[in-house]
């Protein structure tokens, strides 16, 4: 599709022979925010990092209208930028350099960095309020401060599509509410952005939604839609409601619907 950023056609995986995707057919538009969200196994990061090529599959996926394969990997790198879950490795290295990694698919092997790549590696760091550790190792970083460098080093790819699978992992409140505004941003300036995601209040601000239970899609919609609100109470078994409050929607637990609640004894 000319408007997709990312499509993927009867998309499969296994992992360890058991089977994880099941003919997936999904397609991202461009220039949007897409989440992904469902119950814990539902299959959330394996469909995000099978879209990144980082898994083997079945099935087809196709890249701002090009087959994955068909793209060589430094072209792949300057289009599409990753931050995973739990990222190790380069715990010696600063921030700044971290940050720089980003920069990699735009330079000559072995070249110093430009004026150019300095200059996003900066805004980057400034973008997620991390300039001020910049020569800070990753060891010395917190768990909040560390990915929000992850962040900026995705963001210095300045690629068209970022891929971001718990983007918000260790990040307090307010700066939670700093990467949806930065989602937002990139969106703005014609980006395409998707992200799994547990939080399902933040989710709910993007433009559409995925649900996912079992290694499928049960529901796409436009995070406004009704008929999203409904499939994503079902399926966390109508444990959570979704109300607007305030001209957004939230996700609140419903009362009374954990089947293991016990009721608790009043004091004689």
């Amino acid at each position: 599709m000319p408007d997709a950023a990312i499509e993927v056609r009867r998309l499969g995986v296994s992992l360890g022979g058991t089977p994880v995707l099941q003919a997936i057919d999904l397609v991202i538009p461009k220039a949007r925010w897409t989440s992904i969200v469902g119950p814990n196994g539902a299959g959330k990061s394996t469909l995000l990092k099978a879209m990144a090529g980082l898994l083997p599959r079945s099935g087809e996926v196709f890249l701002l209208g090009q087959p994955l394969e068909a793209i060589a990997g430094r072209d792949r790198a300057r289009q599409l930028a990753w931050l995973g879950q739990n990222e190790g490795g380069a715990d010696e290295l600063t921030a700044y350099d971290v940050t720089m990694l980003g920069r990699l698919p735009h330079q000559a092997w072995l070249a110093a960095p430009s004026d150019a790549d300095r200059a996003v590696v900066e805004w980057a760091l400034r973008a997620t309020q991390a300039w001020e550790w910049r020569r800070r190792p990753l060891s010395h970083l917190s768990g909040g401060e560390r990915q929000r460098v992850l962040l900026a080093r995705a963001l210095a790819v300045e690629a068209e599509v970022l891929l971001m699978d718990e983007p918000l992992a260790n990040l307090d409140p307010p700066h939670q509410a700093d990467w949806m505004d930065l989602a937002q941003a990139l969106i703005a300036k014609g980006k395409t952005v998707v992200s799994v995601l547990h939080e399902i209040g933040m989710a709910l601000h993007a433009d559409q939604m995925v649900v996912m239970a079992q290694g499928r899609i049960t529901h796409l919609g436009a995070c406004a839609d009704p008929a999203t609100h409904r499939a994503l109470e079902a399926v966390f078994d109508h444990r959570i409601e979704v109300h607007a409050l305030q001209g957004q929607w939230v996700a609140m637990p419903r009362a009374h619907a954990s089947p293991n609640r016990k009721d608790i004894p009043h004091a004689d």
